[in-house]
């Protein structure tokens, strides 16, 4: 039997494992990752679809051709960038630069100290308006004070400002979901801006039937709001067009989750919707009258 070999240093080459590591990666090809940047181009290798990064989230990419086209594809393997495999990842995210801005896309203000409520208040219809308007203005109004509180819609606005009272220093702001002339809703308004209380408050509104309809469909990755016919519950008609559970409340309170959820700030908001709100804070906010 040949005796064993020694290199000249004393190690042994038989002495390593050969099974040690991942031996089955040997010689397999590696696919980068690749953050999914804004602008960056991008081929499906499945079908050779071909265009630029629009949107991103922790799970999807959406891609736009040259023709305006979009679709909406998960991350991961199965992209191609110069004609090289990629495996796309959502981006990290950036250390801020400069002065930060709230998600209304106003500047924040750092360390502000508390500030006690002002009189005047903004009312919306319901809790869903109020949880959207608190997570895009939310550190505005409470920078400047202003209190939001729901009406559980807006057939008690009457009652609710005879009992709040407007006055010079004391004014009412309210956002009405279905303002449009003809509609319920424009009817009480009227009655609101002849009334006793119409020099202190101002009623505003958007065309859309519900507050989720501000949301821009494009952010659950929709291209429109369905159209539910009448005689359907609003909200239920959206769960079951979308395919989302729809048989009780329980799941309209999480179809309502969801889309808040996809909301980051203003930019994914219909600008009949910003306008809208930034009228009210600045009517309640506007100095005392003299």
């Amino acid at each position: 039997m040949p005796t064993a070999t020694h290199d000249p240093n004393g190690s042994d080459r038989y002495s390593a494992d050969v099974l040690a590591g991942d031996w089955r990666a040997r010689g397999r090809r590696t696919i980068p990752t690749l953050e999914a940047e804004r602008d960056l181009v991008v081929e499906l290798a499945a079908d050779g679809f071909c265009g630029a990064v629009v949107e991103v989230d922790t799970r999807t990419v959406t891609l736009e051709d040259r023709f305006g086209r979009k679709r909406m594809f998960p991350l991961g393997h199965g992209f191609l960038v110069d004609g090289d495999a990629v495996q796309l990842v959502t981006p990290a995210p950036k250390a801020p630069t400069g002065r930060l801005r709230t998600a209304s896309g106003s500047f924040a203000v750092d360390r502000a100290p508390a500030r006690v409520a002002l009189p005047s208040r903004i009312f919306v219809e319901g809790r869903h308006d109020a949880e959207l308007v608190e997570k895009v203005w939310g550190a505005d109004l409470r920078i400047e004070g202003v209190v939001v509180e729901y009406l559980e819609g807006v057939d008690v606005l009457a009652a609710q400002l005879d009992e709040f009272r407007p006055g010079p220093d004391r004014r009412a702001g309210i956002l009405v979901d279905h303002l449009v002339p003809g509609s319920k809703e424009h009817r009480i308004a009227d009655a609101v801006a002849r009334g006793p209380h119409g020099r202190h408050v101002l009623v505003v509104g958007h065309p859309f039937i519900d507050i989720w309809q501000g949301v821009k469909p494009a952010r659950l990755g929709r291209e429109a709001w369905p159209v539910i016919p009448r005689g359907t519950e609003w909200k239920h008609g959206v769960c079951e067009a979308f395919g989302w559970p729809h048989a009780d409340q329980a799941d309209v309170a999480r179809a309502w989750q969801h889309i808040l959820g996809r909301v980051r700030g203003y930019g994914d908001l219909e600008p009949a919707l910003l306008g809208r709100v930034e009228e009210l804070i600045d009517f309640v906010t506007a100095p005392q009258e003299t």
